[in-house]
C-alpha cells in the first residue's frame, strides 16, 4: 500500500520532513528476517515480515498521541517498536504504519531516594544500568540483553532475566505508565493518573496494568506506551564497571563483595531443593542457567574459547578432546551460574556460609574450573550487563527455544532429562547443532517463588542451509507433539504461531480460533476481545493481541 499524498503530508507535518519515508529501500531495512520466530523458515525462504506503508519516528507523546488518532480517521493499522527484537515488533500486514521509537531516548528522572526511574522507549538496558550506577543502583535486564528497550520489556512483553532473584521481573517492576490507547487518548496508569507521580503503578482501585500488559504483553497490539517508571535496586559497587580485557573476554574485576560462583548437583532432585532453599533463604543477587545454552557437551570448551582473545570457534574440536575439559563438563552437567553481592563485609560473609550451608544439604558443589580469574571476573561481567546476546547465534546464525519447562522447578526438573534425550536423537540427524540435547537455560527465581530455571532448551540452526532449516521445521513439529503427549504443553517453539503465519502475515482467523479454542481456557481469549472491543474498536493492532469471537 502507498499512502495517499495528502496522508502522507499530513503524518510529515507532525514528525517532520526527516522523520518520516515511504521510500522502499527504508521500508525494506524494517523487515525482519523470520529465523527467530515460531516460523523459523529463514532468509533461504525469503520469507520476512511486511514492508508496511511508512515509518515514522516520533519525538513525543503530542506526537504519538496525533499519529494514532489519524490513523483511527482512516483505519490504517500502526505498530511500534523500541528496540525490534525478535519479529512482534514488526507490522503484520502490508498496510501498516510502523512507528520508531527510537528518538524517544530520554532518562526523565533517576528518583535516587525511592529508587525507580522514569524512561522513554528508547532507553536500553545499559545505558539505564549505567546512569542508575552512578548513584548506587542498578536496574533488572530481561534476557534479552542490555541493548534492548527497557520500557518495552516492562510494558509489552515477558521481562523476565538473571535478576530476577533479587531486582524482580519487569512485569513486577513497572510503576506509572504514560499509555497512548489504540484510540488515541492518552491513559496514565496508576499513581500517575491521580497526579502522584510515578511512584506506584496500581490503583485507586482496579489495576489498569492487567489491560495494558497481562502477564506477556501485547507486543505492541494494543497502542503505545511512552513513557513508565521501572523500580530499580542496590547496587553497592563502583559507579562504573571497570571492564577490561581483548574482545570477547571481556572481564570486570569486581570488589571482594561480588562473587560469581557456577555450581552443580548429583541429580535433579537436588538441583531443585537447592534453588528452594535459595528462594528461602533470601541469598543471592542474581541467578540464571546461563551458559548451558551452548550445550551439556559444548558449554565449558565454549567458555574456554571465549575467555581466551587467543582461540576461536575453530578451537572448539580439540577443546572438546582435552580430558580436563570433559572432567569439568562432566562435572557441571546439572549445573547454574549465581551471583552473590554483599552490602556489607557481614552481608557477604553470612551469604557465603548459608550459600554452603545450602550446597553440603544437597550434595552441590562449586565448579572450581570456573572460580579461575579470568573465567570468574569474565562471568560477573557477562551476567550483570547481559551484554553478550550475540552468543545466542554464534554456532549456526538462528536459534530457538524448544520445549519451555516453565513453572515451579520441580515440574522442570521430572522432565528435564526426557526432553533432553528426545532432542539429542534429533541432533544426531545433522540438521541442528550437536549439543548434548540439554541446552536449557533460564533464571533461577520469578513468579513469586517459582522459576523459568529450566525454560529455553536452545535449538541452533543455519537459517541459510535448506537442510538446516527443513529439519529444524520437522524437529519443532516433533517436539511439539511430544510435549503435548507427555502433558507439558505447547512448547516455545510455537509461541507464536497463532500470530503470524508462515508467509510473514497474520496468521488466518480460522487457524487462530482453532487454537484458541484447543487451550486449557479459551474464555480468557473471549474477555480479550471484549477489552479489545472497548479499548481497540477499530482494531488498529494485529493478532499478537489474542482474541477468541463469541
Amino acid at each position: 500500500m502507498t499512502l495517499p499524498k495528502h496522508l502522507y503530508k499530513t503524518l510529515e507535518d507532525i514528525v517532520g520532513t526527516r522523520h518520516i519515508s515511504d521510500d522502499p529501500a527504508i521500508l525494506d531495512s524494517y523487515r525482519y528476517s523470520l529465523a527467530h520466530t515460531a516460523i523459523h523458515l529463514g532468509p533461504f525462504y525469503d520469507t520476512f515480515t511486511p514492508r508496511g506503508a511508512a515509518v515514522l519516528l516520533p519525538g513525543s507523546t503530542e506526537e504519538v498521541q496525533a499519529i494514532v488518532k489519524l490513523c483511527n480517521q482512516y483505519k490504517i493499522r500502526f505498530k511500534a517498536s523500541s528496540t525490534f527484537w525478535s519479529a512482534q515488533g514488526y507490522p503484520s500486514e502490508d498496510n501498516t504504519i510502523q512507528l520508531d521509537m527510537r528518538r524517544m531516548d530520554r532518562i526523565l528522572e533517576i528518583d535516587e531516594k525511592n529508587m525507580f526511574a522514569v524512561i522513554e522507549p528508547g532507553v536500553i538496558g545499559a545505558t539505564l544500568q549505567a546512569e542508575a550506577m552512578k548513584v548506587g543502583l542498578n536496574t533488572h535486564i530481561p534476557g534479552s540483553g542490555c541493548s534492548c528497550s527497557i520500557l518495552a520489556s516492562a510494558t509489552s512483553y515477558f521481562g523476565s532475566g538473571p535478576s530476577n532473584l533479587y531486582g524482580g521481573w519487569h512485569y513486577e517492576n513497572l510503576l506509572g505508565v504514560e499509555w497512548v490507547m489504540p484510540i488515541g487518548d492518552i491513559f496514565k496508569i496508576g499513581s500517575l493518573g491521580s497526579d502522584c507521580g510515578w511512584f506506584c503503578g496500581e490503583g485507586p482501585g482496579p489495576s489498569m496494568k492487567g489491560i495494558a500488559r497481562g502477564f506477556l504483553g501485547a507486543k505492541g497490539a494494543m497502542g503505545v506506551f511512552t513513557k513508565c517508571a521501572i523500580k530499580l535496586f542496590a547496587w553497592p559497587g563502583p559507579k562504573t564497571l571497570p571492564v577490561e580485557g581483548i574482545i570477547p573476554a571481556y572481564r570486570a574485576p569486581l570488589p571482594e563483595n561480588f562473587r560469581a560462583y557456577t555450581v552443580a548437583f548429583p541429580s535433579w532432585k537436588a538441583w531443585a531443593d537447592a534453588a528452594y532453599l535459595i528462594w528461602e533463604t533470601g541469598l543471592g543477587y542474581l541467578a540464571h542457567r546461563q551458559f548451558n545454552m551452548f550445550g551439556r557437551d559444548l558449554k565449558y570448551a565454549m567458555v574456554k574459547i571465549l575467555t581466551d582473545p587467543t582461540k576461536t570457534l575453530g578451537d572448539l574440536e580439540e577443546l572438546l578432546d582435552d580430558p580436563e575439559v570433559q572432567k569439568v563438563t562432566e562435572d557441571s552437567m546439572r549445573d547454574f551460574q549465581i551471583v552473590l553481592v554483599g552490602m556489607t563485609p557481614r552481608d557477604i560473609a553470612w551469604q557465603e556460609k548459608a550459600f554452603d550451608e545450602i550446597l553440603a544439604r544437597t550434595g552441590g558443589w562449586k565448579v572450581e574450573a570456573m572460580n579461575a580469574p579470568e573465567i570468574h571476573d569474565w562471568a560477573l561481567l557477562y551476567l550483570i550487563r547481559l551484554g553478550h546476546k550475540n552468543l545466542n547465534l554464534v554456532f549456526g546464525g538462528s536459534y530457538d527455544g524448544c520445549f519451555g519447562l516453565m513453572g515451579a522447578v520441580d515440574f522442570g526438573t521430572t522432565h528435564v532429562e526426557e526432553a533432553a534425550m528426545f532432542k539429542k536423537e534429533w541432533e544426531k540427524r545433522g540438521a541442528v547443532v550437536e549439543a548434548g540435547g540439554d541446552c536449557t537455560m533460564g533464571p533461577i527465581g520469578g513468579m513469586g517463588g517459582g522459576g523459568t530455571g529450566l525454560w529455553e532448551n536452545f535449538t541452533c540452526f543455519d537459517p541459510y542451509d535448506k537442510e538446516s532449516v527443513d529439519g529444524t521445521l520437522e524437529f519443532f513439529d516433533a517436539a511439539t507433539r511430544y510435549g503435548l503427549e507427555k502433558g507439558w504443553g505447547v512448547g516455545m517453539e510455537k509461541w507464536n504461531s497463532q500470530n503470524r503465519g508462515p508467509n510473514g502475515k497474520t496468521t488466518p482467523k480460522e487457524e487462530r480460533d482453532r487454537i484458541h479454542l484447543g487451550a486449557p481456557q479459551p474464555s480468557v481469549f473471549r474477555y480479550q476481545g471484549k477489552v479489545r472491543e472497548a479499548f481497540n474498536p477499530n482494531d488498529l493492532g494485529d493478532a499478537y493481541y489474542e482474541t477468541l469471537d463469541g
